[in-house]
C-alpha cells in the first residue's frame, strides 16, 4: 500500500490502514480485523505534531500538563468509593457476572452431597465460592 492515494481521503493517513498478517491460524486474521475495526485509528504523526503546535487539543487527547477538562469534579468520581458519584450515579453500568453451569450444578451436587473433593474443585474454579 504505497502512493500518494489523492482520491481516497481514507488510505492517506498510514494510521487508518488495515494491516493484515500473514502466516496466521484460521479465524486470528478476521479476528484482528475486527479488533482493528473497534479500536478507533489514531491521527497521523504529522496531525499530531500540527496539532500540538497550534495549540489545539482535542477534548480527551492524553496530553499530560494541559489543565482538566472539568476542574469542578473529583477524581474518584465515577468509582465506589471516595468524593463524587457512585458508578451508578454516573450512569455505568455494573458488570453481569455470568454463572457457569458446570460450576452450579457441582454446588447442587456438593449440597446433596457433601465431600472433599467436590469442595475443592468448586473453590478451585468458582468466583463465588461456598
Amino acid at each position: 500500500m504505497t502512493g500518494d492515494y489523492s482520491n481516497r481521503s481514507d488510505l492517506r493517513n498510514p494510521a487508518t490502514r488495515r494491516v493484515a498478517f500473514t502466516g496466521q491460524t484460521y479465524g486470528q486474521g478476521a479476528a484482528q480485523q475486527r479488533a482493528q475495526d473497534v479500536v478507533p485509528a489514531g491521527s497521523a504523526a504529522q496531525d499530531v505534531a500540527a496539532q500540538q503546535m497550534a495549540g489545539r487539543v482535542r477534548p480527551g487527547a492524553r496530553v499530560f500538563g494541559r489543565p482538566s477538562e472539568r476542574p469542578q469534579e473529583p477524581l474518584t468520581a465515577g468509582a465506589d468509593f471516595g468524593a463524587g458519584p457512585d458508578s451508578l450515579q454516573a450512569g455505568i453500568r455494573p458488570r453481569i457476572i455470568q454463572f457457569d453451569p458446570v460450576i452450579e450444578r457441582l454446588k447442587a451436587l456438593y449440597r446433596l452431597y457433601p465431600n472433599e473433593g467436590l469442595r475443592m474443585m468448586i473453590q478451585t474454579h468458582d468466583r463465588n465460592p461456598i
